[in-house]
Formats: structure tokens, sequence, C-alpha cells
């Protein structure tokens, strides 16, 4: 599906509005905007219709809920037929620590993020998890010491 336009500086707005805040009014967005609330509420529809919001949802903080470890885990894949690539990406999105999977171009195939409570748990998911599945050549893990997340995507960069 080609990309759709955001269409003016009041899309952009509401964007950034909602960038800003999944969880503002429409009422605030609106203003934000400056437009009317029911004109707001239309431009947000079309917004979710047109696939330019693909979700709202709620970011977690891991160490806030006991998971003290995130790590970036770089694999290698043995054959690239598609049958075996599905069958990876279904596995390892199915375990409960992955945060996100990325396909991704280099010396590895994919990047893992996963959060977990401490180095057992890391291990457990590292060898048990996925040096288990027969997909998988080689994995390297790397520790997060830090994540900043940015601003998000409200408008088209550029």
């Amino acid at each position: 599906m080609a990309p759709i336009p955001v269409r003016d500086p009041i899309d952009q707005a509401i964007l950034r509005a909602l960038a800003k805040d999944a969880r503002a009014s429409n009422k605030d967005i609106a203003a934000a905007a400056g437009i009317a609330p029911s004109t707001c509420s239309e431009r947000m529809r079309r917004l979710e219709r047109d696939g330019v919001i693909a979700e709202y949802r709620v970011v977690l903080d891991p160490a806030a809920l006991g998971l003290a470890i995130q790590a970036l885990i770089a694999i290698r894949i043995r054959r690239h037929a598609p049958d075996d690539l599905e069958r990876f990406r279904r596995a390892v999105m199915e375990l409960p620590e992955v945060v996100n999977l990325f396909h991704v171009t280099g010396a590895n195939d994919y990047l893992v993020h996963v959060v977990v409570r401490d180095s057992d748990d890391l291990r457990r998911v590292a060898v048990d998890s996925l040096v288990a599945m027969p997909e998988v050549t080689h994995i390297e893990t790397s520790l997060i010491f830090e994540h900043l997340r940015g601003p998000g995507l409200s408008e088209p960069p550029g």
C-alpha cells in the first residue's frame, strides 16, 4: 500500500498532539489543532481509516515491573526459506520476554529486543529458547545500559 500523505497542517497538528499524549481528550487535541471537536473527531477517524494512525498503546516501564535487564540479541538464520523465516518469527513473537523483533541487513538477520528479571532469565531466553530453535545458527547478546525513547513519529520527517 502506498503511503497516504498527511494532507495539511491541521492533520500534522493532530498527529503532534497525539504523539505528545495519546490519552489527550478530543477537545484538547482539537484546541491544539485550532479546530472544532467534531471536525477533530472526523479527521482522526479518517487518519485511522487511512492507516496513518496505526494504533494507540500504553508503554510500560520494564524496571517498574521488576524487569531489570534489557538486551538486544542478534540472530543469524540457517536457511532463508520463507517457511523457515515465518516459523522463526512466529516462535520468537510467542516468547513473553520479546518486546520487538527487527528483520535487519548486515551480518545478522534479526535483532530481538528482550526484557527479563535477571541474568538467569536472559540465559534461559537466549540458550533454552532461541539457540534451541532449529532455524537459528548463531546468536550474539548485547546488554542495553540505557534506553532513550524518541518523541515518536508524529509527522513525516523532512
